[in-house]
């Protein structure tokens, strides 16, 4: 793709970052040189992180309302530039981040466009490698997918780039939006995506245009990180279904299914377990030549959906293995890791997903508005009635 030249606006919403981490990361923005750089950093004042963009000759902007909502808006009303390039304060640029990012915006139908995004030194620990594998399934896959149709249905927020006259157009609606009666602080990303769409633009991913980010250490801020994105996901998932289904089927498939696969994993594994305590098997499985006892039976039947998921991720995951091949030797890890982890934060996150909850998994980041709406029962209710229909469909 040719460059393409345009004013750009950085914009970094941060609360609070090690001074040595955020330097990195402002030094090699500063290196590419956008049209200008603003550092708003919200909630509690930082005298550290304010003297770091004042060595680095950053400007930046303190507001004392927490939320990366408002955070975006102080920035942006303080920019100039055509393209509004938001960029989360732990996010590492390569060098050409910036100018491969902008060139999709050749296009005056473009209106968003994302990154590609790995994950830092993702051989730290098992679950920096189950990260950058999710990362990677991500870039290979599914955004290539939906950005050849020009709707990719979230653009990740570690660094996206919007013509900055769309965020002006829907900053109001941005700031006060609200799903089954709250307001929602997470999912800023799909929500300016969202808007970015309904104002007619095309969404797409530029590959050539790469950033690095951590991943949690800790299992318990990894399940935190994982539940704020799969509620956030969801509840835009169902706020954004009419129009998908009006104006962009694919995607809307996409998304549906994305939320009923862990309903069908977990009525299968109902089944299974209901099966157990009544000493029966699963009608389903009665053409297989099993054993006649009940319970080797279902052991059976456990193993082979093993060894026949390993298999079929092995394959449909090939791109990525042959990238980083050593990740096959941990790929019954990642199953383990997405059966016992991400499959109950999924669930989780669609049942609450009319509470609001914090910005980031940091102990002083936004907590979000405390109101609460009746209508937070409908999810409780829709997922009632799937997860039964999958049961009965699996007994």
């Amino acid at each position: 793709m040719r460059p393409y030249s345009t004013t750009t606006s950085v914009i970094i919403p941060v609360v609070d970052e090690p001074a040595d981490l955020f330097r990195s990361v402002l030094d090699r923005i500063i290196e590419q040189q956008p049209t200008e750089m603003v550092v708003v950093i919200n909630g509690k004042r930082n005298e550290v992180l304010e003297q770091v963009c004042d060595r680095l000759g950053v400007y930046w902007e303190w507001t004392e309302t927490p939320g990366k909502r408002n955070a975006l808006r102080v920035g942006l009303e303080v920019c100039t530039g055509d393209v509004a390039v938001l960029v989360d304060s732990d996010t590492v640029w390569t060098p050409t981040t910036l100018s491969e990012l902008i060139k999709p915006f050749r296009d005056a139908e473009v209106g968003g466009v994302t990154t590609r995004q790995r994950i830092l030194d993702p051989g730290r620990s098992v679950l920096t490698r189950w990260a950058d594998w999710l990362e990677s399934v991500r870039c290979q896959y599914s955004l290539p997918a939906m950005s050849v149709l020009g709707t990719v249905g979230c653009l990740p927020g570690r660094t996206i780039a919007f013509r900055r006259q769309i965020l002006v157009d829907c900053m109001e609606d941005f700031l006060s939006e609200k799903f089954l009666g709250v307001f929602l602080e997470v999912s800023d990303d799909r929500t300016l995506t969202n808007y970015t769409l309904k104002q007619g633009y095309k969404t797409v991913y530029q590959s050539t245009s790469l950033v690095y980010t951590d991943a949690p250490l800790a299992l318990g801020k990894l399940a935190k990180q994982q539940y704020r994105w799969a509620r956030g996901s969801q509840y835009n998932t169902l706020r954004m279904l009419p129009w998908m289904l009006r104006r962009a089927k694919m995607l809307a498939l996409f998304y549906t299914v994305d939320i009923l696969v862990p309903f069908m994993l977990l009525g299968s594994f109902s089944s299974w377990a209901v099966a157990i305590w009544h000493g029966s098997g699963p009608s389903l499985y009665e053409g297989l030549p099993l054993p006649v006892e009940h319970w080797k039976a279902l052991l059976t039947l456990l193993v082979l959906a093993a060894m026949l998921s390993t298999v079929s991720l092995a394959i449909r995951f090939g791109r990525h293995f042959a990238y980083r091949s050593t990740d096959m030797l941990y790929l019954p890890i990642f199953m383990v890791i997405n059966t016992f982890l991400l499959l109950p934060v999924r669930l989780l996150g669609f049942f609450k997903m009319g509470h609001n909850a914090s910005w980031g998994t940091r102990d002083d980041s936004f907590a979000g508005e405390r109101a609460r709406s009746p209508k937070v029962v409908i999810p409780y209710l829709l997922g009632g009635a799937i997860l039964i229909g999958s049961v009965m469909m699996s007994v």
